[in-house]
């Protein structure tokens, strides 16, 4: 005869059932049960203690999204699942081991935990807080951006990738106007530095810009090996590059060959002046007039 359940293990099993077999302790005692009922639930193998304050009902044995879900109640009511475990969970990368990334908005939620990264950004508005299998996380633009932040460009190109075929909207993240890697490389790094956003592949006169700062008069073209012959040539561009001029309408033109060196990933020569803090280039000339496309 199959034997019933007591009134708050009942209680207690619809709980867990909703959140991938985790309670907390606030959830126990409003199930009904004491805090020395808790304590003899944990000695006799009901309950196992997770994080301080979180427990796996029944096993330990958690799924993925169960150690997810766990990580987030115990960072406290305003943590999302953040970084690279939400991008994990919206399917934008692959599962990997490491840390639990959450992000708990400003002073708070709790104090470090084991086996979990918590990121503290100032704020997290509703606008990019999701939900998903019941697990509250980051938007999928929000997601990216934290990702610029803290992860190699090739992962985040892989994890744009996604999200465009997944149809996630990436509302203000310059995704689709790059035309090569190197570019799409020198947008990350731009967004780790945080200056004002260019506009990407922008036709100026007869020529295509690579990255336009229209209000501070500023180009920056960047140069691939390609266009140079390889490595063991010089870096002077081609003809091609010859027959543009320096200067469009006054905006200096900076060009920004990759610098590479053994066992090191790509990186940029920065322009002689760039647009961010530290002061602006602003010569004399005409406002560039070219097409925003």
């Amino acid at each position: 005869m199959r034997r019933q359940l007591a009134p708050p293990d009942r209680l207690i099993a619809r709980i867990a059932a909703r959140q991938h077999g985790v309670i907390t302790f606030e959830q126990l005692l409003g199930a009904g049960l004491s805090p020395a009922g808790i304590q003899r639930r944990v000695a006799a193998g009901r309950l196992h203690r997770i994080h301080r304050g979180v427990y796996a009902v029944g096993h330990p044995g958690l799924s993925e999204r169960g150690r997810w879900k766990a990580a987030t109640l115990a960072c406290g009511a305003d943590a999302l699942l953040g970084h690279r475990s939400a991008a994990e969970l919206w399917g934008m990368l692959s599962s990997s081991d490491g840390p639990i990334h959450v992000s708990v908005p400003g002073r708070g939620g709790r104090g470090r935990r084991s086996g979990i990264r918590i990121h503290r950004p100032v704020s997290l508005p509703g606008t990019v807080r999701r939900a998903r299998d019941g697990i509250p996380l980051t938007s999928p633009a929000r997601t990216i951006v934290d990702l610029w932040r803290t992860t190699a460009p090739a992962t985040v190109r892989g994890a744009i990738r996604e999200a465009e075929i997944a149809g996630y909207p990436l509302a203000g993240i310059e995704t689709d106007r790059t035309r090569s890697e190197l570019e799409r490389d020198f947008l990350l790094m731009l967004k780790r530095h945080r200056p004002p956003d260019p506009e990407v592949n922008v036709r100026v006169d007869l020529f295509t810009v690579d990255f336009l700062w229209r209000p501070q008069r500023l180009i920056v073209e960047l140069d691939g090996y390609a266009y140079h012959g390889g490595r063991g040539v010089s870096r002077r561009p081609r003809p091609r590059h010859r027959a543009r001029p320096p200067r469009l309408h006054g905006a200096p033109l900076r060009r920004c060959p990759p610098r590479r060196g053994p066992g090191e990933r790509g990186r940029h020569h920065p322009p002689s002046a760039a647009p961010g803090r530290g002061g602006l280039i602003r010569p004399p000339g005409r406002e560039i007039t070219g097409k925003r496309r």
